[in-house]
């Protein structure tokens, strides 16, 4: 019999009641942890992004969705050749672009690093980045500027159609959301970065 029976052979309804009160309230419990949990985890371990443009193009492809993860960037330098995720710098701002639109670009240098663009090719410090990520070789050149420390140069692998650190200019290391490190869609093309 689904409902208890009180003294007189009646269903007791007060303890079902009861009963589903704290069915609820476990689930609620549950469901209050599971939103905390995420909240926590997309805020300071990792979330997904997904890829709007063509500027990081042959690399990453418009509708593409990545994992950025947080943490490491606590615990090691970035570096040349990481993707970033990054919030728009001042510059960019000026441009009219909003504090929750996300970029995405790759480390070309870091502080104290001097970034040429010469005749189509990248040079840090003078000496020839090889770059078989890229689309096509920069239609520009860059005279040699040096990175400030805390700041980075960043550059879409779409050389000639991305609004990045050769217009704009230095990227703070403030601004970072965090590293693209994982591309889960689409099936086909899940990899590594």
């Amino acid at each position: 019999m689904p409902w208890n029976s009180n003294k007189y052979g009646s269903p007791d309804i007060s303890n079902s009641y009861k009963s589903l009160l704290v069915i609820i309230w476990e689930n609620m419990q549950i469901l209050l942890i599971a939103i905390a949990l995420a909240f926590f985890i997309r805020t300071f371990i990792a979330e997904p992004r997904y890829i709007p443009s063509e500027s990081m193009y042959p690399t990453l492809k418009v509708g593409d969705r990545l994992i950025v993860e947080k943490v490491s960037r606590y615990f090691y330098d970035l570096k040349a050749k990481d993707i970033v995720v990054f919030k728009p710098p001042v510059q960019l701002k000026l441009q009219g672009y909003k504090n929750n639109q996300a970029f995405i670009k790759r480390v070309i240098a870091v502080g104290g690093e001097t970034v040429k663009v010469k005749d189509g090719k990248v040079y840090i410090n003078n000496i020839l980045l090889e770059e078989k990520y890229i689309l096509q070789k920069p239609y520009y050149d860059l005279q040699p500027v040096t990175v400030p420390k805390g700041y980075l140069f960043v550059m879409g692998d779409n050389r000639n159609n991305s609004n990045d650190s050769h217009v704009w200019g230095f990227l703070s290391e403030k601004n970072i959301i965090g590293r693209a490190i994982f591309r889960f869609f689409p099936l086909k093309r899940i990899s590594i970065l």
